[in-house]
């Protein structure tokens, strides 16, 4: 059988440099933990993505020992993972990973935290081995895969192709009399077929001439589309967890009205500013100085403007200066990196909004759309 995975070049890459900082760190493991809606942690060091939850303890030294908590899901979890060693995690999979430790003896040692474990498996880990010091490694590990290798860039192109496709096929089969359950159905099923997967497909409908939505929805209703609606959507399939991200309005049998075709053009040049200046060196502050220009022009935003991209959703995340809880600390953009660039223009009563956008890599002389389709405001019939 035949599943994407990456090269063994690329896995001792990953290996040799989540040791060496983990060696910098002062550990002797690492106890990684994911889920279905929180699976990159595992999957990085693994190649498998975690189907209800796994564990993975990671040593400095030896081979790393995966378990799978649903008995069922073991032999899949074998034919995909990268290493040998994947075992049920039996009635409780934070017993196995204490077991798991004791075998290896490092009960007295430094050992990393990576993902969303919960209180009642810290409590456990702490009471079962109280000689580890467990420290949070997660922002660390999240900073060691902000830059892509070649193999995952390709990945990502992957993924933006089937993003690509989704709203291909909404261009082509949207019209008046579909409910917005249908919307959903239409976008999986231009990649479902090709090996995609769907990461979201946020997307909502609202009358143009007495709008009361200003971003894409998470969840779609059973509202029938209507001629003069706008479709605002956020378009994410991936390839084995490797996800484009693509966003486009859309006019429902008739054209954008002149109000939203007004915040169109300014989303569009927010876009444009954003993209112009990020490039390797350039900061935080560059973007959210581009970003004054949606202010300036008489509208917020709702959604966030900027955030890195690839295997979660990863620093920086950025919303314009007005809209901040406080100023992120300034982040340094590096080659390779990959963004998404997402304006959602909105009116500041919030009952009308648009949103552009799409994944996009940071080169050495500027940034690069990973995405085919064309920046425009699509028209349905």
């Amino acid at each position: 059988m035949e599943y994407p995975t990456f090269s063994d070049a690329e896995f001792s890459h990953r290996y040799k440099t989540v040791r060496e900082a983990m060696q910098q760190a002062g550990l002797s493991a690492l106890i990684l933990y994911s889920t279905t809606s929180s699976y990159h942690e595992v999957l990085y060091l693994s190649g498998f993505i975690a189907t209800r939850d796994a564990f993975l303890v990671f040593p400095l030294e030896g081979d790393p020992t995966m378990f799978v908590q649903m008995y069922n899901h073991v032999p899949n979890a074998r034919q995909i993972a990268k290493f040998a060693d994947v075992r049920w995690g039996g009635l409780d999979s934070t017993r196995a990973v204490i077991e798991n430790v004791l075998e290896r003896k490092l009960d007295r040692s430094r050992i990393g935290l990576v993902g969303p474990i919960t209180y009642k498996q810290y409590e456990l880990l702490k009471k079962a081995i109280p000689e580890v010091t467990f420290i949070d490694f997660s922002p660390s590990l999240s900073q060691l895969r902000l830059v892509k290798s070649k193999e995952e860039m390709a990945f990502l192109q992957k993924g933006a192709e089937f993003s690509d496709l989704a709203i291909e096929a909404l261009e082509r089969e949207v019209h008046p009399g579909i409910t917005e359950h249908e919307l959903a159905a239409i976008v999986e099923g231009a990649y479902l077929g090709l090996g995609g997967k769907t990461h979201i497909h946020y997307m909502g409908t609202t009358p143009m001439n007495n709008p009361h939505l200003c971003v894409p929805s998470q969840q779609q209703s059973s509202r029938i589309l209507q001629i003069g609606d706008v479709l605002i959507t956020e378009i994410s399939a991936h390839y084995h967890g490797y996800a484009g991200q693509i966003l486009r309005p859309f006019a429902i049998g008739t054209s954008p009205t002149p109000e939203y075709q007004h915040m169109y053009e300014i989303a569009v040049e927010a876009f444009h500013r954003i993209a112009s200046v990020i490039r390797p060196g350039a900061t935080s502050n560059d973007v959210l100085d581009a970003a004054d220009f949606i202010h300036q022009s008489g509208f917020t935003i709702c959604d966030d403007l900027v955030h890195g991209f690839g295997g979660g959703y990863l620093q920086p995340v950025l919303r314009t200066r007005p809209t901040s809880v406080k100023i992120p600390e300034t982040f340094v953009f590096r080659e390779n990196m990959v963004v998404v660039i997402q304006p959602n223009v909105v009116t500041e009563d919030g009952r009308m909004g648009v949103q552009v956008g799409e994944m996009m890599r940071v080169k050495q002389d500027g940034i690069e759309s990973l995405h085919h389709y064309p920046m425009r405001f699509i028209q349905c019939e």
